[in-house]
């Protein structure tokens, strides 16, 4: 009877009209201006602009100390001389020919780093052959093979790619290794247990696992090969931003030459950021882990 009740009073209830003006909302929390201004000071992209910032202002304090436009010019004599190469299309022309040898040393470096680095990793005897060739020719710098590519080479697009290629194989190929050593032995052996064939746990544990380290080494592949282009092409191309800044040194137009410094160094800005955002894109597991933060 009790539960009759209870029922029916239940059911009248439900039946009552609510006004939707009546209902009480969580009242939203609200940021005072003082709040509201730190946290756009700690917005990230405003961080960055204060940094630029920060760049610039010492940067004109340096060339008003040294005031000699050809030592040290200011950023807006720069900037102009940014705007005429840019309109003149040389500019544009010079970080093509760079970017495509980039991507060429990239993706040489790549097919021979990353497929050694899993061979190695996963085999010991290849390991205790190869590392110790690996660690002999790591400290030697791409530059000093100028002289000897210049003769193998020559003047031209082959030597650049050649260095690039170089100094971007010892990042990938030691990432790779450290990754794939990396992995939990007890995925692969559970996954052996089960019966999984040995090119199912490489393509479905062995890469992915290994995948974060991996693409560290290729952004760190990147940088390396980005900063050696300049000097290789300095000496051994006739084009190339590397070439421009040489060019524009021997005619002693230095805006021109910081022109082409401050492209190089903000083309390897935007390509780290976007290396960044593939890194998250393919790796969503390893975001709040610290790897390639």
């Amino acid at each position: 009877m009790v539960s009759l009740m209870e029922t029916r009073s239940a059911k009248e209830l439900s039946e009552i009209p609510v006004d939707p003006s009546a209902v009480r909302r969580p009242a939203r929390a609200t940021m005072s201006p003082g709040q509201l201004a730190g946290r756009f000071w700690r917005a990230r992209w405003f961080v960055v602009l204060r940094a630029f910032a920060v760049f610039i202002a010492l940067w004109w304090g340096v060339s008003a100390w040294v005031s000699s436009p050809i030592q040290m010019p200011t950023p807006a004599k720069v900037f102009d001389a940014f705007l005429g190469l840019a309109s003149s299309g040389e500019l544009f022309q010079h970080i093509w020919i760079s970017t495509q040898r980039l991507l060429v040393a990239l993706v040489v470096a790549t097919t021979i780093a990353v497929p050694l680095g899993f061979f190695m990793a996963l085999n010991r005897e290849a390991n205790a052959f190869i590392d110790p060739l690996v660690e002999l020719l790591r400290p030697i710098s791409g530059i000093a093979w100028i002289p000897l590519g210049l003769f193998i080479f020559g003047v031209g697009g082959t030597l650049p790619v050649f260095i690039m290629a170089y100094v971007a194989f010892f990042p990938l190929l030691l990432n790779t290794v450290d990754g794939v050593k990396g992995i939990d032995r007890k995925l692969l052996a559970a996954a052996e247990t089960m019966g999984v064939s040995r090119r199912a746990r490489l393509t479905h544990i062995a890469v992915p696992a290994a995948l974060p380290s991996v693409m560290v080494g290729f952004r760190i592949a990147f940088a390396s090969a980005w900063a050696a282009i300049i000097a290789a092409e300095l000496i051994g191309s006739p084009s190339g931003l590397g070439f421009a800044i040489e060019w524009y040194r021997q005619l002693l137009m230095s805006p021109k030459v910081f022109a082409f410094i401050m492209t190089i160094g903000a083309v390897g800005y935007l390509c780290d950021l976007g290396l960044r955002a593939l890194q998250r894109k393919l790796t969503p597991w390893a975001e709040g882990t610290g790897i390639g933060q």
